[in-house]
């Protein structure tokens, strides 16, 4: 056998050192699209998807997955304006212009408080049901929040988030066997009876309230460009955007993926059986984990019911980190001479606790409402949706973005085609509920 030349045995070795640094780079990416998705899988799957199936069986899985498609671009735009300019989307909203900057800082006040609030009660709801205390969600609440301040206050973050990515593993190998067994096991109905009408006023405010956290609110593309800087700062590594847009895309499918395994479970095991989901968090967390006994087994119980919770906290944990950490940003961009002597920790950890008290704040007058709290924050991010998604495809289209990272034609086709499907809805819904 001929032995391999001086060149070949070099070239195989230059192309095993590129196979090396893309892998390197890869890894040393991965990360804020996988966060994204930590903060997505919660009150949009465990909720808001569930409740779909179990309420309206198949119907709104078109919702579901136009939601997640025509939504794609404007939460891309995210880690791309982020890779492309070394700065966050708020510091480009101030580019525009004080009327972006202004627009964006009036939303996110406007709806950061129901947003925490939502997703702090769903948590509170499985904390009493893994340890069957029965404290009231105001104070399981306050308990979750006071956690989530100490954790993200002493540094801890990482290692709890990576902990909560292996479970949220297990929670989405459980529920595409749960998937799997309901389908196995047949449902309640032929399938031509899981297309119930959705066309009144209550079909059309739920539709709204689904697709406005399907998979995600679309400020969350704000979130991301600010956690893409700072992992770059954790890693010292400026990733590709290629790099960068495959870390969001891992998160991003997933996440849709899983909404929709979350509504055909819900359609498979709840839909047509009589039981609809309770208002009261403590009985929607009991319902929630039947879906999986059901198909699976009482033996699952105790593994569910803390990948549930866990993956809720996450969420939990994820928006309380990051409304502070976008509120720092807008007072930095809006008072630059004010913030230039602050410390940026010291502010951090003051806006977190104002944040987390004003939202108990809400939880506190809502009282133990859940459906009410959780519609309440998904229809007003489904409101301001098309605004936001017109800013962020106006910043990444600016003169000021590096011509070879600004998007394809197809991706702006798509941009300007979420923007009629998002204002059509919207319109759609005022419509119903001020005319009807």
């Amino acid at each position: 056998m001929a032995e391999e030349s001086p060149s070949a045995v070099q070239d195989k070795e230059e192309q095993k050192n590129r196979d090396t640094d893309r892998w390197q780079g890869i890894k040393q990416s991965l990360g804020p699209g996988l966060l994204m998705a930590a903060a997505a899988i919660g009150v949009s799957h465990l909720v808001q998807s569930t409740r779909a199936g179990a309420t309206y069986g198949f119907a709104l899985v078109w919702a579901l997955i136009l939601a997640n498609f025509f939504k794609y671009p404007f939460l891309e735009y995210g880690p791309r304006y982020a890779i492309a300019t070394g700065e966050s989307m708020i510091e480009g909203y101030n580019r525009l212009g004080k009327w972006a900057i202004g627009i964006f800082v009036i939303f996110t006040i406007g709806t950061m408080f129901a947003v925490q609030a939502a997703v702090t009660i769903v948590s509170a709801s499985l904390a009493a049901e893994l340890t069957g205390i029965a404290l009231s969600p105001l104070a399981w609440s306050a308990i979750l929040l006071g956690i989530c301040i100490l954790l993200l206050i002493s540094g801890q973050y990482s290692a709890l988030d990576g902990a909560i990515k292996l479970i949220m593993i297990v929670l989405a190998v459980s529920t595409i066997v749960a998937l799997g067994a309901a389908l196995f096991q047949g449902g309640q109905h032929e399938v031509s009876s899981y297309y119930p009408n959705i066309w009144d006023v209550a079909g059309v405010s739920f539709l709204i309230a689904l697709m406005g956290w399907m998979p995600i609110p679309i400020d969350a593309a704000a979130w991301h460009s600010l956690w893409t800087l700072e992992r770059e700062k954790q890693t010292q590594y400026r990733p590709k955007l290629k790099e960068s847009l495959l870390d969001f895309n891992i998160g991003y499918i997933g996440a849709a993926l899983l909404a929709l395994g979350f509504l055909l479970l819900g359609g498979l095991v709840m839909y047509g059986s009589g039981e609809e989901y309770a208002s009261s968090g403590a009985v929607f967390a009991n319902q929630l984990l039947g879906l999986y006994t059901e198909s699976l087994g009482d033996w699952l119980y105790p593994v569910i019911i803390i990948c549930a919770f866990t993956t809720m906290f996450s969420t939990t944990l994820t928006v309380t980190d990051a409304y502070p950490r976008v509120s720092r940003n807008m007072l930095e961009v809006l008072m630059p001479d004010t913030m230039q002597d602050k410390d940026n920790l010291t502010v951090y950890r003051i806006l977190i606790v104002v944040i987390s008290l004003l939202s108990l704040g809400v939880l506190y007058f809502l009282g133990d409402s859940f459906t009410l709290m959780v519609d309440l924050a998904t229809t007003l991010s489904f409101l301001t949706a098309p605004v936001l998604a017109y800013l962020n495809y106006k910043l990444v289209t600016a003169d000021h973005m590096p011509d070879n990272c600004k998007p394809k034609p197809w991706l702006k086709w798509l941009s300007w085609s979420g923007l009629v499907f998002l204002t059509g809805f919207a319109l759609v819904y005022l419509y119903w509920i001020l005319l009807m």
